[in-house]
């Protein structure tokens, strides 16, 4: 995939990520679904560390598909993933979104049909 295909796909990320309510979490398999590339949530991952600097994307509130704060590290180093999700409402424990399907949104039933 070229650098160019790449950026476009940070985007396509971004934009559904931007999306995301509130006191609720997605997974990176959740978005690559609904962006119809289902085995690249990985690359979702890459998309969300290289959004630190942006503002304007909640990546705290995307997780891995077991509820896990897998991104933690690319918060400083710190607990901040955390307390920006607990900030909101969503309890955590042991890195661990606690009753992760009451709070887990899915772009696929929320947005409908990608374009």
């Amino acid at each position: 995939m070229s650098v160019v295909d790449k950026s476009g796909f940070f985007e396509e990320v971004y934009k559904v990520a931007a999306q995301i309510p509130e006191g609720r979490v997605t997974s990176y398999g959740a978005i690559a679904k609904y962006l119809g590339s289902a085995k690249s949530a990985r690359m979702v991952g890459w998309a969300m560390n290289a959004s630190t600097n942006r503002e304007d994307i909640p990546a705290h509130r995307v997780v891995n598909r077991n509820g896990v704060l897998t991104g933690k590290s690319h918060f400083g180093g710190s607990n901040a993933m955390q307390q920006l999700l607990e900030a909101e409402g969503v309890k955590v424990l042991e890195l661990k979104i606690v009753d992760f399907e009451s709070v887990f949104w899915d772009p696929m039933s929320e947005l409908g049909e990608h374009s």
